[in-house]
């Protein structure tokens, strides 16, 4: 019920702005406004957008959690897809989640509402003495040849020599 209000709500707030907007400064200059939010904000999300990622990076590499900076990176996402979306309403709330402030509160937000049984990265030191029957086990298909009939072409191409 909630998300149908959402569909219904936000267009009918975008509407609503841009006809007050609009009579106040004019259609040319509420357009301009619509593109330079969305030049803007589509240079923004992609500089912070990058530094996202440098830190994804980084936490994989030194094997930290990495749920704050994916996090933190949906959230860049998002907020480039509402800065993209013509309106006064979904421009604020883009340009506010590019706010790395307001993106640390919400993702402390939802992580308070999330409960995490168990997380791990690397190898498990608990585990590795265990040895369980199906460690080397690899599935695959194959095709046998016969030897005496096997085809003499040369190389294949796929390789240099």
């Amino acid at each position: 019920m909630l998300l149908l209000l959402l569909f219904i709500g936000i267009p009918l707030l975008e509407i609503t702005l841009f006809i007050q907007v609009g009579g106040a400064i004019g259609l040319g200059w509420t357009l301009a406004i619509v593109i330079a939010t969305a030049i803007l904000g589509a240079w923004m999300v992609r500089s912070q957008g990058n530094r996202a990622m440098l830190d994804l990076r980084t936490s994989f590499s030194s094997l930290q959690d990495p749920t704050e900076p994916l996090a933190h990176g949906a959230m860049i996402l998002f907020s480039g897809a509402l800065l993209l979306t013509p309106g006064f309403f979904t421009d604020f709330v883009g340009f506010a989640l590019l706010i790395p402030g307001v993106r640390t509160g919400l993702y402390k937000y939802m992580r308070s509402r999330v409960n995490v049984q168990s997380f791990q990265m690397g190898p498990d030191s608990s585990q590795s003495n265990r040895s369980h029957p199906n460690d080397r086990v690899i599935d695959g298909e194959f095709e046998e040849i016969d030897p005496d009939n096997r085809p003499n072409d040369g190389p294949s191409g796929w390789t240099k020599h």
